[in-house]
């Protein structure tokens, strides 16, 4: 008995794709070649998705897995095998769709709520299997539905709640499902559609004037505002004016305030009820008219010298009968310095400030934009100084001035001038600075400052600083009489001499040896000096140099020249002289020694 498998494949009848509620059935056939006609027992096993939903045994070639109505849930993938007589084999897959979900179902947990209360609502669909998406929509009359979407990974309901807005009369709910199938997204038929009846817990308020809503400013003004409520507990009435809260009542349902009008009462008020969730809101618009216009102050300078009389006068534009005040304002309180319209004063420098006027009409007090009132002391007479303290300035070096006025009122202006050019303009307090750093040669001289400020008194100007250019030291150079060698016991002249530099010079003369010895030192407003030193000696040989130095602090050193101390003429002629004595002494001993030793 010889058997082969064919092939294994799954039918589907009717079709792959199959209404929702319809009858379904799944076959398994074994194709199978035999040797001869026996009889093969059959173990069929049918998958969905990979999980086994049908097993049987048969002798026959076919297998029938009957589902007599289909739910959505059936969509997948189905495959089977069939075993024989330790054969296997395997089916491909074949995809079926059930088209189309059940129907939806929804219920409310209420049928009656009130304004500011949650409705609490569940949409299920049964037979389905999530993973599944619900969609809830609240619909209103006259608007558009408004949706939430909700996923669901584990179960096939889901549950929302809707707050209940203000406006909202008659509601009406419903929710539809969706899944996700190979093709894209499959939405189920929408649920039945609930009714919720909304109460209201109270009107919307009522917000009166009195007298009206258009005053003149000093009149009384009186707002009520009032609502109609169910349930008294916790119900609060306010009454603001843009972003401000003028009053305020709680567990009462009318609420009053009254105010004298004045200009700045005009606009928006706005009566709010809120209880719990719940806020209802009227609006009005007041309009309070000008009683009189907002005072003038006029000075009759702005810009004063010390013990000078100015005169401020409070006026408004078309109207006289008021009581005006004019005070002096300041970071402790306003100053009242006179309840008239025209106030004359000899001021000092402590009157400087800001000074308005007040009138007041009917109870309503306005105030003028404030006038700024400044007074002026002189200048003093500037001092210029350097600011290192000496007059005195290295060629090539910059120099700081400062200009300093011990009296006056700032701001002050400070101008330098350098000769008659006019260097730099500063305003300060009372010093201004000026850095000059293009000093020449010829700039010993000249610098001078004015000082002023807004007082009539004019400009006032300092002393002229004359400054000293120091020219630095350049070029030392050492000789001497004689040069190069000179004679035990004679007189030698050391000359150091400068090129350049502003006097007095100091110079130094040195010997060089394993340190630098300081033979001689001298100032003097010269470029040149001369140093004498009278009687040289053997040990005076050696090198020489002399360094140079002024107001400039730097050291300009010479080079180096080297000086020989030899014997005198007359001394080698007595060592000469010396030398013949010893040899003609020496040589009459020689002959001496020579004739006693022929005698003999």
């Amino acid at each position: 008995q010889v058997f082969t498998f064919n092939r294994v494949e799954i039918r589907v009848q009717p079709s792959v794709k199959v209404k929702n509620g319809a009858p379904m059935a799944i076959i398994c056939h074994a194709d199978i070649s035999k040797n001869t006609d026996f009889q093969l027992k059959h173990n069929f096993t049918i998958f969905k998705d990979g999980k086994l939903v049908f097993m049987t045994v048969s002798d026959k070639e076919d297998a029938r897995y009957e589902i007599p109505v289909a739910k959505s849930s059936d969509t997948g993938d189905y495959e089977c095998t069939v075993k024989a007589d330790g054969k296997l084999s395997f089916s491909s897959s074949v995809y079926v769709w059930v088209a189309g979900m059940t129907k939806p179902i929804l219920t409310a947990d209420k049928k009656e709520v009130l304004e500011g209360e949650v409705v609490k609502l569940r949409c299920e669909l049964p037979e389905e299997v999530p993973p599944l998406e619900f969609f809830f929509r609240k619909i209103k009359t006259n608007s558009a539905p408004k949706e939430k979407r909700v996923p669901e990974q584990t179960q096939n309901f889901s549950e929302v709640e809707y707050y209940v807005e203000e406006g909202d009369n008659i509601l009406q709910f419903d929710c539809f499902g969706k899944r996700q199938v190979r093709s894209g997204w499959e939405s189920s038929e929408h649920s039945n559609k609930t009714l919720v009846t909304v109460k209201e817990p109270f009107i919307k308020p009522t917000l009166i004037t009195r007298p009206s809503s258009n005053v003149t400013e000093g009149d009384q003004i009186e707002f009520e505002c009032s609502t109609v409520v169910a349930q008294m507990r916790n119900i609060e009435v306010i009454l603001q004016k843009n972003r401000t809260i003028l009053n305020s009542v709680r567990d009462k349902k009318l609420l009053k305030y009254s105010t004298v009008a004045t200009q700045e009462d005009s606009g928006e008020y706005l009566c709010k009820v809120e209880q719990g969730a719940v806020s209802k809101t009227t609006k009005m618009n007041v309009f309070v008219s000008e009683l009189f216009p907002k005072p003038t102050l006029s000075a009759s300078m702005t810009k004063v010298d010390e013990n000078k009389e100015i005169i401020l006068s409070c006026n408004i534009n078309g109207f006289r009968r008021a009581n005006f005040t004019i005070v002096r304002k300041s970071s402790s309180g306003d100053l009242l310095l006179k309840n008239s319209r025209v106030l004359a004063m000899r001021v000092t420098v402590n009157d400087t400030g800001s000074y308005t006027c007040k009138a007041e009409v009917k109870g309503i007090v306005k105030e003028s934009k404030p006038v700024r009132i400044n007074v002026y002391a002189p200048v003093s007479k500037p001092t210029l100084s350097v600011v290192s303290g000496s007059p005195e300035v290295v060629l090539g070096k910059p120099i700081q001035l400062i200009c300093h006025s011990v009296m006056g009122t700032p701001p002050i202006t400070f101008t330098f001038y350098k000769g008659d050019e006019v260097k730099k303009n500063v305003t300060n307090d009372t010093y201004a600075t000026f850095l000059d750093e293009n000093i020449g040669l010829n700039d010993n001289g000249g610098y001078r400052c004015d000082a002023r400020n807004n007082h009539s008194s004019g400009v006032k100007t300092s002393n002229i600083l004359n400054v000293t250019v120091i020219v630095p030291i350049r070029g030392a150079s050492l000789g001497s009489v004689p040069y190069g060698e000179v004679e035990v016991g004679s007189e030698t002249a050391f000359l150091c001499s400068v090129k350049e530099g502003s006097w007095p010079i100091h110079f130094k003369f040195f010997k060089k040896t394993d340190r630098e010895v300081l033979l001689h030192e001298t100032s003097e407003y010269s470029d040149r000096t001369i140093w004498h030193k009278k009687t040289m000696k053997r040990k005076d040989t050696g090198t020489y140099y002399c360094m140079a130095s002024n107001r400039a602090s730097m050291d300009v050193r010479s080079r180096p020249i080297t000086i020989s101390v030899i014997l005198a003429a007359w001394q080698k002629g007595v060592i000469a002289a010396f030398v013949l004595t010893a040899i003609a002494g020496a040589g009459a001993v020689a002959l001496w020694w020579f004739l006693r030793k022929k005698k003999k």
